[in-house]
């Protein structure tokens, strides 16, 4: 990793030159990237404590009932809905660290409100300032990882970055599994103040956190004009590659990340007939495939087309699906059916992994330099409204017992994923699609500097 983030020696090699002044100014880059990718981390790992437990805290220890634990999740999903067409902007203008920082104290005081509230309308209003304050951190946090690299170092940034919240993810939801006693509401506030002691945390890396004083964008698209006019979202609509991206994202995330907690899981419940238990075994494999193949999948993936990359994860979602699928026609043999679940929940982490290198830094080289707020609070705010419906029309189709649609629909879903990617490819110039073979062309196409011989006399 050091030979990635860190500076390039002084003098490294024959004809290598790097003046003492960009040496610094990219130490000084790398130091501000390891900052952001920790902060981010530490504020995955107090998420972690409280994700899991939301939904009984709401319900059974405050005793409010599922319906109202249900108007909480939803509150969380629209109050990003209604922030994010706005976070894009405030970024552009006001640079990333301020508006990550106000979204970082929205998020710690709606956390904190969720673990002291006994009433429904305190703990909504919690539950608003929560999402609100989640939705802006992260396109901003984006933003600050986009400034922070290059072309040739954004999809390692990235992928490290993704790494690191599944790993605290994953720590912090052992750990608040192991602090929780359903029978002592107290045990959920320390969860809650854990989770907003996070956040707070983040806050301060990020507002100590000295950034380039511009976004390091020059040279991910050669030739292309970078200063976008007019209004900025009828300036992202005209993209006809970035709006495919967008619709992109939109599937992706519908047919995976949201069923995870609802169709997929009552699936595997249901028509598998799985216990809880070897579902929450089901997630921890989702996450191991993550945090163990991550930098190897990065290394494989790195220097090929990113189009390419993500239809291939549209293909390891199919065969996920597929997967899935038989473990209900084969749960009558138990160890045929634990084993086809956890496959299936493997695969998407597979897949996960694919997409952490490709899909976010294809969004910053496709944004005009000007824009890359905007462009992360678009795709934010995609992800966001799949995230919203993938878990409701999941639910309908599995709470109706309609599961061969619910397959169908989500087989379609990836292998429109493969073909929307491969559409995507072809309007992509070759430094979007493959930034680092792109350079490494360039860089051999450069002609070597002729030296004149004087013969003697």
């Amino acid at each position: 990793m050091s030979e990635v983030f860190g500076p390039k020696p002084f003098g490294s090699g024959p004809g290598d030159f790097t003046c003492p002044r960009e040496v610094n100014v990219t130490t000084a880059t790398s130091a501000a990237l390891r900052r952001i990718q920790l902060g981010n981390a530490l504020s995955a790992f107090g998420n972690g404590f409280t994700v899991p437990f939301t939904f009984i805290y709401v319900s059974q220890v405050r005793g409010l009932g599922a319906g109202t634990a249900g108007v909480v999740l939803a509150t969380l999903a629209v109050a990003a809905l209604i922030v994010l067409p706005f976070t894009g902007r405030a970024i552009d203008r006001r640079g990333p660290v301020p508006v990550a920082v106000v979204g970082t104290l929205l998020a710690a005081t709606g956390s904190l409100g969720l673990g002291l509230s006994g009433s429904e309308p305190l703990v909504i209003a919690a539950a608003a300032s929560l999402g609100a304050g989640v939705a802006v951190v992260q396109p901003a946090l984006a933003t600050m990882i986009v400034w922070c690299s290059t072309t040739a170092t954004r999809s390692r940034a990235f992928a490290t970055s993704f790494f690191l919240n599944n790993l605290g993810l994953g720590v912090g939801g052992l750990l608040g599994g192991m602090l929780v006693d359903t029978a002592h509401p107290s045990s959920f506030l320390r969860l809650f103040a854990i989770e907003a002691a996070m956040f707070l945390v983040l806050g301060a890396v990020v507002a100590g956190t000295r950034l380039p004083k511009a976004p390091r964008l020059g040279e991910a698209i050669p030739g292309k004009e970078r200063s976008a006019s007019g209004n900025g979202w009828r300036v992202l609509l005209a993209d006809r590659s970035m709006v495919t991206l967008c619709v992109l994202g939109f599937v992706m995330f519908f047919a995976c990340y949201g069923q995870f907690e609802s169709g997929l899981s009552a699936f595997a419940v249901e028509v598998t007939r799985i216990s809880p238990a070897t579902l929450g075994i089901a997630l921890a494999a989702n996450t191991a495939v993550i945090v163990l193949a991550q930098f190897v999948v990065l290394r494989l993936v790195e220097h090929r087309r990113r189009s390419r990359v993500i239809a291939g994860v549209g293909l390891v979602w199919t065969v996920a699906w597929v997967v899935a699928g038989a473990s209900g026609v084969v749960h009558g043999h138990h160890a045929a059916a634990v084993a086809a679940i956890i496959s299936t929940y493997a695969l998407f982490g597979l897949g996960e992994a694919m997409l952490a290198p490709t899909v976010s830094p294809l969004v910053a080289d496709l944004a005009p330099e000007r824009m890359v707020g905007q462009y992360n609070a678009a795709f934010a705010l995609v992800k966001q409204l799949a995230l919203a419906l993938g878990p409701a029309v999941g639910g309908v189709l599995v709470g109706a017992g309609a599961y061969d649609a619910y397959l169908v629909m989500l087989v379609v879903c990836s292998l429109g994923i493969s073909v929307i990617a491969l559409r995507l490819g072809r309007g992509l110039t070759a430094a979007q699609d493959s930034p680092l073979r792109a350079t490494r062309v360039v860089a051999q196409s450069v002609p070597k500097p002729q030296v004149e011989e004087t013969l003697p006399a």
